[in-house]
């Protein structure tokens, strides 16, 4: 068998199209000798750095490569070390570095160059491709800078931000979490235990346990995850903290990580519980008022009370004289019978109220009829009023919605507001001794208005009422308005005073009518 051999003819027409081949492609292709001095660089390239072949290979430095003047400076020592030790070695040689262009505007390129050796193994010519790389740099250096203003704003965001794998293994923290544990994910890598097991022992050893159980579950139901729980910080003080964690889920419904966020709440969990603390304060001072308000009321009180008892028994008396006739007049008996029980009701409802506003209980909110309100607090001041010679006129708005609320503390408002009416009419010795109260509706918002016939308030000192131990009383304490402007504003209403005309005073408050329901 004979081999054919390619002819002269037919190896120049190869090495044409191999020629045009490389020199059609998209970058710049070159050759070098083994000393590393080009013996071919394409035609493209030439056009783009402006020079000739020759002017590569010639340096005014020995120790230097003709193609210093087209490489950036900042480039250069570290591309030419590259390529002594690549001629030394034959290692490949692969660097990115800026060329010059013509016009003097440098463009990134990656270099690349592998050696062609004869049967010896002796390296006879390097063979090279020249790409452009200058967009997918800058490209690279956006996305950088993209990357490190989004890192930025992940370490500013007044928040802890961590991520977990799908197994619940912390990944990742910002630097406020960093910074408040006193610990990287490096320092949570510890022999024997997950990285989730030593976050968990930064957790307040009351919460941990419950912090577990409901991450452990999200992590197995895939729900989100929220809790409050106390972390510890690196100088050892705990703050409450304020976690959710959400998952990130594939195209394909599984969970691919877990984003979460931890807030610092420990500011707000203190001013919680101070207001809870002030809110059971001003619960206890309102008590307080009642008690003493009932305690001013008790001789009318009394009075209340014994007047139904007596004539209870003045109806039980009849009753047996009845039964006493021959034949007994049954009729008379179940009429007299009857007042005893209508008597003995009256006297229990004037003990439920009392009962009611001495008794210490938490605050609840019901529905119910405020003019029916009103009229019960009357009628526990219908004494007081009577023996001060006071006219209670009441002007109710028809198809007043029910309000929602205290009833009891809504009642002391109107119970306070009655016997100071009734004081200041007190010390009116000649006019009219007149006491108005109404109410109106002017939208979903309910007005409670009443009105005295009494001296008035100097205008300069309106406010001043309701300021806690500001009395102009001798024996007052200064609490009674202060406590109810509180009950008001915790209902979300508003008290105020203005003078009434042509004398004497009117307190006001506002309440939300409740919202009707289906």
């Amino acid at each position: 068998m004979t081999t054919a051999s390619n002819s002269p003819g037919e190896t120049d027409s190869e090495a044409k199209r191999a020629l045009q081949i490389i020199e059609s492609m998209p970058g710049h292709a070159w050759s070098a000798d083994a000393a590393g001095r080009f013996t071919y660089v394409s035609p493209s390239t030439l056009a783009f750095l402006g020079n000739a072949r020759e002017d590569l290979n010639t340096s005014d430095d020995e120790d230097e490569f003709g193609w210093r003047r087209v490489v950036h400076p900042d480039d250069y020592d570290r591309v030419a070390t590259k390529w002594r030790h690549c001629l030394e070695t034959g290692d490949h040689y692969d660097t990115e570095h800026r060329l010059r262009r013509a016009d003097g505007v440098y463009r990134w390129f990656r270099n690349s160059g592998r050696p062609s050796r004869d049967s010896q193994g002796r390296i006879t010519q390097w063979y090279g491709t020249t790409i452009d790389i200058d967009e997918q740099k800058r490209a690279e250096a956006a996305l950088r800078d993209r990357e490190r203003e989004l890192s930025q704003l992940v370490d500013m965001v007044p928040s802890h931000l961590w991520r977990l794998t799908p197994d619940g293994e912390p990944t990742f923290f910002n630097r406020r979490m960093v910074d408040f544990l006193g610990l990287d994910l490096a320092d949570t890598d510890r022999p024997g235990m997950s990285r989730l097991d030593a976050i968990i022992e930064t957790v307040h050893l009351d919460d941990a346990a419950k912090f577990r159980d409901a991450l452990n579950r999200c992590l197995v139901t895939g729900e989100s995850f929220a809790m409050r729980y106390r972390l510890r910080r690196a100088d050892g003080v705990y703050r409450w903290m304020s976690s959710r964690a959400e998952p990130l889920r594939d195209q394909d419904g599984r969970i691919v990580q877990w984003y979460g966020l931890c807030h610092d709440i420990d500011d707000q969990m203190h001013a919680e519980e101070a207001l809870s603390q002030l809110q059971q304060m001003q619960s206890d001072f309102a008590h307080m008022n009642r008690v003493s308000t009932m305690g001013e009321l008790a001789a009318s009180l009394s009075h209340e009370i014994t007047q139904p008892i007596a004539s209870a028994r003045n109806n039980a008396r009849a009753a047996q004289n009845f039964l006493d006739i021959l034949p007994p007049d049954l009729g008379e008996v179940r009429e007299a019978l009857a007042c005893v029980v209508g008597d003995t009701d009256r006297a229990g409802d004037i003990i439920d109220r009392i009962r009611e506003h001495i008794k210490k209980a938490p605050p609840r909110k019901e529905r119910f009829d405020l003019n029916a309100a009103i009229n019960e607090v009357i009628a526990l001041t219908r004494s007081v009023t009577n023996r001060n010679g006071v006219s209670v006129q009441t002007r109710f708005a028809d198809g007043l919605c029910l309000v929602e609320g205290d009833r009891v503390q809504l009642q002391q408002v109107i119970l306070n507001l009655i016997l100071n009416a009734v004081e200041a009419i007190e010390a009116v010795e000649m006019g009219p001794r007149d006491l108005l109260i109404s109410t109106e509706q002017v939208g979903t918002e309910i007005g409670v208005a009443v009105r005295d016939s009494g001296p008035g308030i100097d205008p300069t000192h309106l406010e001043h009422v309701f300021e806690a131990f500001y009395t102009t009383k001798p024996s007052g304490t200064g609490m009674g308005l202060s406590i109810c402007r509180s009950i008001i504003d915790a209902h979300g209403g508003r008290l105020w005073v203005q003078a009434n005309e042509p004398r004497g005073a009117v307190f006001r408050f506002t309440l939300h009518g409740a919202e009707v329901r289906s």
